[in-house]
Parts: structure tokens; sequence; C-alpha cells
């Protein structure tokens, strides 16, 4: 993948997910703030009712209380009737209209103690005002001689009335001021705010803890319930026993300290959901930018790959073509002892070049688990002097050693002779490449519970812990600088890990660099 074009790739990408978890937690945080306002007008609300029940509970309480005063201990200290009539003659219709209004005034002496006065008077004067209004309309009928003449009622409403608007709103306004001579405590009781607060916020759904006081003029009175603290933040406020103007020196306050939580409640369910969608878009672009640099990684070492294969095979057959035009010669022909040197070259590059291809067929069946690996009963030690058998040639030829340090006691296990083979001449043949000096191989055989632990333990460059993350991986190759002065393909340790995890084994590495690297192979003994 070009490399520019993967960039673009991921910063588009990138700011795609910013984009999209922005707006998710916009979306949340705009509902949590629209359920706060809701919540503030339901509360305002809520407040109103009870300061306006608690007032009229108040008022009912003193109406009823002058009236059963009225009847039980008031004395009539005067009286006075009035009365008020007309008379309306409709010529159309020859209809009359009759209309009066009587109005009875009573004063009477209340004891002053009904409203608690501190102004020392024996007794409080209050009218109660009745008024009966009728309105008759009446039928003017003359007969049939045209003399005589008689009025017929056709319509009669009678209503009787106490007292007037004009009269209740004096009636309070006595109340109101009287009343504000008395206690706050002896107004209004917790209980009573308690169970209207508990009603009013049921009827609006809201189920969560509250706390309330009674505030005079900014400062508590002994109306609040144990836990109130007062917080300008968090205060929900509204005027209690108004006057006749409309304005109070009280306020109920009242505070909720698990808001919060309610709120985050009450939109917990579609935030979840928005998370978890989130949350998988967010799985989604990981996973996607993972695969895209992968695959990056994977066009970069198949690349890597692919050139060194190519390098490779271009010396084999380079050497091939010369030797097949050496042999072509005429005078080459005739001698016979350098056309079988020049045959043997030719027969041993196209081994070379097989025995690559048989590499990377192995490990493409491996992997389609079409390669067929049967297993017998094979002594470990023999495998590893076969091994070491096929390589030791190249290591004395470069100046080096290889000594076996094989003190496992017991070391039949079950594996496959040629597979297994290949797996310890593949570490070793890693071992070779990666020593820049003469190699030095040594290997160790040790029993650990059940299980033979095969150490192959070189000298040479080494592994830093990045490369070693990724050494049995295919296709993977360290580079040394020049991409082919370590001839392999990266497919050499994938093919022993492959190979030893299907005979139930486990293998890894230990390596620091500049200081060489071992191999470990843990196999199961029968």
């Amino acid at each position: 993948m070009n490399k520019r074009l993967f960039v673009f790739l991921v910063i588009l990408m990138s700011l795609s997910l910013v984009g999209i978890i922005s707006v998710q937690l916009y979306w949340i945080k705009r509902s949590v703030d629209d359920k706060e306002e809701q919540f503030s007008n339901a509360i305002a609300e809520v407040l109103n009712r009870v300061t306006d029940k608690i007032e009229e509970r108040e008022m009912r309480e003193y109406s009823n209380r002058f009236l059963s005063l009225k009847d039980s201990l008031g004395e009539i200290r005067s009286s006075q009737l009035s009365n008020i009539f007309f008379i309306d003659r409709d010529i159309n219709s020859n209809e009359i209209l009759f209309y009066s209004h009587g109005i009875l005034e009573e004063e009477y002496n209340i004891a002053s103690t009904f409203f608690d006065s501190i102004s020392g008077g024996d007794s409080t004067q209050l009218k109660n005002i009745t008024s009966k209004r009728t309105k008759t309309i009446f039928k003017e009928e003359y007969g049939l001689d045209g003399k005589s003449y008689r009025l017929n009622p056709i319509q009669k409403l009678e209503k009787i009335g106490g007292l007037t608007s004009v009269d209740k709103t004096v009636f309070e306004d006595v109340y109101r001021e009287y009343a504000e001579n008395v206690p706050i405590h002896k107004r209004v009781s917790r209980q009573e705010i308690e169970l209207l607060l508990n009603q009013e916020l049921s009827n609006m759904a809201i189920d969560t803890d509250f706390e309330y006081g009674i505030y005079s003029r900014g400062l508590p009175t002994k109306i609040k319930s144990r836990r109130f603290r007062f917080g300008k933040s968090t205060i929900y406020k509204a005027p209690i026993f108004k006057n006749s103007e409309g304005s109070s020196n009280f306020a109920l306050l009242l505070t909720f300290p698990k808001k919060k939580k309610f709120l985050l409640q009450s939109v917990l369910g579609m935030a979840f959901l928005s998370l978890l969608f989130t949350l998988v878009i967010v799985i989604a672009y990981a996973s996607a930018i993972y695969q895209l640099i992968k695959q990056k990684q994977i066009s970069e070492i198949k690349s890597d790959f692919i050139n060194n294969m190519t390098h490779e095979f271009k010396t084999p057959i380079a050497t091939i073509n010369l030797a097949v035009e050496a042999i072509r010669n005429p005078k080459i022909i005739g001698d016979q002892e350098k056309v079988i040197r020049y045959l043997g070259m030719i027969r041993d590059e196209n081994k070379r070049m097989h025995a690559q291809v048989e590499n990377v067929l192995r490990i493409s069946k491996l992997e389609k688990n079409q390669l067929d690996i049967s297993k017998d009963r094979v002594d470990a030690h023999e495998l590893i002097q076969k091994a070491i058998s096929h390589v030791e040639l190249i290591v004395l030829d470069r100046g080096g050693y290889i000594n076996t340090h094989l003190d496992a006691e017991r070391s039949e296990i079950l594996a496959n002779d040629m597979h297994f083979g290949n797996v310890l001449v593949n570490i070793m043949d890693n071992a070779i490449k990666y020593s820049p000096e003469a190699p030095k191989i040594d290997i160790y055989t040790e029993l650990a519970k059940n299980y033979i632990i095969i150490r192959i333990q070189d000298q040479g460059a080494g592994m830093s812990k990045a490369v070693l993350k990724k050494v049995f991986e295919k296709f993977y190759r360290e580079h040394t600088g020049d991409i082919h002065n370590v001839k392999g393909h990266g497919l050499g340790l994938a093919y022993v890990k492959k190979i030893v995890e299907d005979h139930q084994g486990e293998v890894y590495a230990e390596s620091e660099k500049g200081k060489g690297s071992t191999f470990y192979i843990k196999m199961p003994l029968i």
C-alpha cells in the first residue's frame, strides 16, 4: 500500500472517529442539560403547589374558626337592612322587569383571641353581609273585552349570597396581617411539608431523596429537615405565606443531595446504548487500523521476501547457465574431470533451489492442514546428532564448532523423523546465518518433569526485544543493513513453530543484542 494513501486513510478514519465520539458526548451532555431544565421546572411547580396548599389550609382554618365563633360566641351588635329595586317596561314585548337587591349588614363582637392579637383589645369587630337578589319578569295581558288587565309572572330568579369578592379580600387581608405575628412553627409543621412534598414529587415521577427548610430573610427557622444544608447552586425556593401585596419574609427551600445521580439515571439507558455503539465503532476502527498496519507490514515483508527469493534464485541460475555454457565448450567437453565438476555444480545448485521451493510449499501445506505428519517413537538425541551432520561441514568451513551436552536421562519422544529433523536443522542454520564471526553453537538437553527441553545456544549477533516478538512470524527476517547480506526468506522459524506445535510441543527464544540467542524446544516424553 502506498505510504501516503495509508497515512491519509488513517487520518481520515481518526477524524471520523473523533467526530462520532464528540457528537455522542455532546448528545449525552445536551440530554443531561435538558433533563436538568425539566427537573428545575418540575420542582418550581411542586414548590408553588405546596406553598399554595399550605396557605389555603391556613386561610381555611381561620375562616372556619370565624364561622364557629360567630355562631357560638358572637353577638349581633347592630344590623341594617337596605333594599334597592327598579322596574323596567319593554313596550314591544309588553314585559315588565322587576329587580330588587336586599342587603343585610350585621356587626359582631369577636373575641381578640381569634386572631391571637397582641394589640390588647378585648374584641374585634367583624361584619357579616348577606345579600338577596330577586329578578322577576311579568307579562301584561288584557281580556277579550280589552278592558280587563293582569300581570302574569313568566320568569323569576332569586339568589342569596354571603360575602362578596370585595368582602372576602378584606377578610383575607385582615387574617394575613394578624397571621404575620404568629411564629412560623405554629403556622406549619414539618410533617405537613414532608407529606405535601412527597405527594407532589410522586405526581411528577421524581423519586429521589430531598431535604427542605424554611428561611426567614435568609436566616434558618426551626422548620427544616435534619440534613438540610444551604447551598446556593443546588437550592430551589419559593415564597410562602405571602401578604396581600404578594411579598413574604419566608421562603421554602428545597435541595436534592442525589440530583446528579437521579438525572444521570434518567438518561442512563440511552447513554449506555450510545456508549455501547461508540465502543463498537472504536473496536471496529482499531481493528481496521490494525488490519491496515498488518497489511502494510505484510506487503513490505512480501516485497522483501520476493526480493530475497529472486536474489537467491538468480545466483544458482547464473551458476547453472555458466556451467552449461562451459560444458558446451569443445575444449571443456573433452575434459571428463571438468565436466563431472560442472555437472556436480549444476546438481548442487538445483538441489538448493529445490530445497527453497520445498520450504515454501511446506509452510503453505501446513497452514492448510494438508501436510501429512505421521509420528513414531524416536530418540531426540539421535535426531540431534543427525541434524548436526547436515550443517557440521559448513560450521567447520567457517572455523566454528558445534558442541553437544546431551544430559537428559530420557530422550524418547513421539515425532516425525523428517519434519522434526528439519526443525533442528533450521534453528542451527539460523544460528549460522546470524553469526558474523565463526559460528559457535552449543546444544543441551535436560528433563523438566515429563518433558525434554532441547536448548540450542549460539554466540551470534543476537536479537532485540522487538525482533524477538516477531521472529516466529511468517516472512519475517531481521535486516542487518543490506537486504541480501543474510540469506533466507523468513520461513524457517515459522516452519519450526508450526511443526513443534503440531507435535504438542512448545518453542520459544531468549536473546540479547550482540550476545547471541538461545532457542528452547519443549517436547513431551513417552
